[in-house]
């Protein structure tokens, strides 16, 4: 047979680059960080990744190449290694708090919606971020009418049932932004349970240009965070907050070395209207997040979520 018409002979850039994504997803942990937080881009959009399968099956069956046909599965199975643990069941778990986490969108008309959404979710503690001077008033009022005890640190808010018996602001601010920039605090909520403190962050946004994914000032901002926890001396800390990143996120490392979390299924909650990641979260030390979903649309471009927490762990 003509080697050129071999079915097997045919294809071959197509399996190079089945095999090359399939190397990206399965060892995506190696992939450096350097050169336009490379590692953070590909952390981002890894869950999305297997999308790619079908378009190579697709390609490989037009260019009616088997090499590529069966190469272009190698993907999915590494992208199974992967993310294939988040998809198994698990047996809902006793807990002690119920966390709520929104960043609500400094220009959210909907308050009020926004507000018994979740409320919905009967939470112990809620955690706000983009809560700006002009509709702060309005969380105050709303809110108040369910939470006794609530605190607020630039645009950062907690409020909770239970009573709060220390408020400090957390300086996470990155170089080469403006001292106006104030988006971390740290309560220490009195539970049934003991005491518990609770970390409402920001950290800053991050976008994608020419250069690649800029992100410097988040990472600069989750290491000062980081340095925060794991000097803390409370026995049980929450983190609340847009990290706006997922946690497979190398800039995220020095947070996620400190907390444990949650990680069954997929939560992505931005942008509201079609979400492809996940910056929202709810994290944990010596305390465990034992479940998390996400709620519908308020008036935010991101989704809040809920999580459920287990004590003295």
């Amino acid at each position: 047979m003509d080697a050129e018409r071999s079915p097997w002979r045919r294809g071959r850039l197509l399996a190079l680059a089945a095999v090359l994504l399939a190397i990206v997803i399965g060892l995506h942990a190696l992939v450096p960080n350097h050169w336009g937080n490379l590692a953070s881009l590909v952390a981002t959009f890894l869950p999305w990744l297997v999308l790619a399968v079908p378009l190579l099956v697709l390609a490989a069956v037009l260019r009616r190449s088997a090499l590529a046909a069966l190469l272009a599965l190698t993907p999915l199975a590494a992208w199974v290694g992967v993310f294939g643990p988040r998809l198994m069941p698990v047996e809902p778990a006793a807990y002690d708090l119920t966390v709520v986490q929104h960043n609500v969108a400094d220009d959210n008309h909907e308050v009020e919606h926004t507000v018994d959404l979740l409320l919905a979710e009967d939470p112990d503690i809620v955690a706000l971020e983009e809560v700006t001077s002009e509709n702060l008033p309005q969380y105050e009022a709303t809110l108040g009418r369910t939470f006794e005890h609530h605190t607020t640190q630039g645009t950062v808010g907690l409020w909770s049932r239970h009573p709060i018996s220390e408020r400090t602001r957390v300086d996470i601010r990155p170089a080469g932004i403006g001292a106006s920039w104030d988006r971390c605090l740290r309560a220490v909520v009195q539970t049934p349970e003991g005491e518990v403190a609770v970390y409402v962050a920001h950290l800053p946004s991050v976008r994608l240009g020419p250069r690649g994914l800029a992100a410097n000032s988040r990472n600069r901002s989750a290491e000062l965070l980081a340095e925060a926890i794991a000097e803390d001396p409370a026995r049980e800390v929450l983190l609340a907050g847009d990290l706006n990143g997922n946690l497979m996120d190398p800039g995220l490392a020095p947070i996620t070395d400190q907390v444990s979390r949650e990680e069954h299924g997929f939560r992505f909650t931005f942008p509201s209207a079609l979400p492809v990641v996940q910056l929202d979260h709810v994290l944990a030390r010596g305390a465990e997040v034992t479940q998390l979903k996400v709620l519908s649309r308020s008036g935010s471009d991101h989704l809040p979520v809920v999580a459920q927490v287990s004590l003295g762990q």
